[in-house]
């Protein structure tokens, strides 16, 4: 009863708490269901798929960071790293 009571107390006299703990609580129902997924999904079958776009992602941040720099001489560097073939199934 107490507890009922305080809880109405705080609502009334602050509705914008009420609404970020709400808010906070809507995320963190978004956030467990995303973690259940990723723990559901078949890893090796999205190993490959990953690879791709991470090295995708990689190539984006490389060549913005490139383009921000001023670089003197004109001579394209090789990349460390191979680019995955994608495989697309059906």
């Amino acid at each position: 009863m107490a507890t009922s009571k305080k809880q109405e107390e705080v609502s009334q006299s602050n509705p914008l708490e009420e609404r970020k703990v709400k808010a906070l609580e809507k995320i963190a129902k978004s956030l467990d269901a995303l973690t259940n997924w990723f723990e559901d999904i078949d890893k090796t079958e999205w190993s490959e798929r990953i690879q791709y776009y991470l090295y995708e992602f990689h190539q984006a941040a490389v060549n913005k960071k490139d383009e921000e720099e001023v670089i003197e001489d004109e001579e394209e560097t090789e990349s460390e790293f191979v680019r995955p073939t994608r495989r697309i199934t059906e």
